[in-house]
């Protein structure tokens, strides 16, 4: 192995309480393989445990709330069932040494009443998703209802319920889901966030949802069991406004108060370069946030080597690789060839 490719497979101090035996991270990745009453499948059990070589799992997404599901088959982190599925997971991860987080997801009005028993979505506005909805023969998104304001506090309130049951059910930390045009993320832009309370209407007032649910999960926890993901990049799901990297600025800046474990890229590629962001999503966190950045979209192994010898990012999250090699590490770590990843690789979970 090259000394340059040291640095990702050595091992990294994430922060005071968390150590990781390397600097790779498995992705989120949103398998709808949840059976009834959206506790995780029992094959799920090896599915993480056989990718614990990792210095990090991330859950796939995982809803707080029942009005936060958008996808079939989905996890939940709201029921006593549901967290006892979990602690399966976690203790077939930590038996193999492993360190895993969960992502803590609504998804706002990216839904459809086929998933929430026939009510609309919630969202911060009435803006409704045009288009069809994936994992749906034809099936259209249409209106979405906006959260009275004692409902966002109970949206804020679901997501600690969450963080909460997260370390209940043996998890490492969490990772709030702030990315990829869902709830949190429709609340800090301007296009999806038309409201008048304290929750919209100014940069300050955009940013509160964001930033009350992490500093009360942060409060409970410590920052240093807590990461968040981000989309400073318009790219699914909302459409940019000018101004909205404005706030992101100011959110980043607010988000170094918390000793936070990271602040994760949401995106599906990362060199995709932002006129408005002077270029790409991860080196805008780079740029204006002090403390680990996680990048993710779309990286090689050569790349993920590239990012953190290069100081662009501090960890590297690694998704459909992952996959198709549960042993990514071993056959990266040897420069051995990796198996191409297929679709035909979601219909299980090996």
């Amino acid at each position: 192995m090259s000394n340059t490719s040291k640095k990702l497979f050595n091992e990294f101090q994430l922060n005071s309480k968390i150590t990781l035996k390397n600097r790779v991270v498995m992705a989120p990745l949103t398998r709808c393989f949840a059976v009834e009453g959206h506790v995780p499948n029992e094959l799920a059990i090896d599915y993480y445990a056989k990718r614990a070589d990792v210095g990090l799992i991330i859950s796939e997404a995982t809803v707080v709330h029942p009005s936060g599901h958008g996808y079939p088959n989905t996890p939940g982190i709201y029921t006593s069932e549901q967290i006892e599925g979990w602690k399966k997971i976690t203790k077939k991860v930590h038996e193999n040494n492993g360190k895993m987080f969960l992502q803590l997801w609504h998804v706002g009005r990216v839904s459809h009443p086929i998933y929430l028993e026939g009510e609309k979505p919630v969202a911060p506005s009435e803006n409704a998703l045009s288009g069809r909805v994936p994992r749906t023969d034809d099936l259209q998104y249409g209106e979405v209802r906006a959260l009275e304001t004692s409902e966002v506090y109970d949206m804020i309130d679901a997501f600690v319920k969450g963080a909460r049951n997260s370390i209940a059910a043996g998890f490492d930390g969490v990772e709030i889901h702030g990315a990829n045009g869902y709830l949190i993320d429709q609340f800090l832009r301007q296009d999806t966030n038309k409201r008048t309370d304290e929750f919209g209407g100014s940069t300050e007032n955009r940013m509160r949802f964001a930033l009350e649910i992490v500093k009360r999960i942060v409060d409970e926890f410590g920052g240093e069991r807590v990461g968040i993901r981000l989309s400073p990049g318009a790219y699914f799901n909302l459409e940019h406004t000018d101004g909205d990297e404005a706030t992101f600025k100011e959110l980043l800046k607010e988000l170094e108060k918390y000793n936070l474990a990271y602040v994760h890229t949401g995106i599906f590629d990362d060199t995709i370069k932002f006129e408005y962001l002077d270029g790409t999503a991860t080196s805008f966190l780079r740029r204006n946030y002090n403390g680990n950045i996680m990048a993710c979209g779309s990286y090689t192994v050569d790349d993920a080597i590239e990012s953190v010898e290069n100081e662009a990012s501090d960890l590297v999250a690694i998704g459909r690789p992952l996959i198709a090699n549960p042993d990514f590490v071993e056959l990266a770590k040897n420069s051995k060839d990796l198996k191409e990843y297929s679709e035909e690789m979601l219909q299980s979970l090996n």
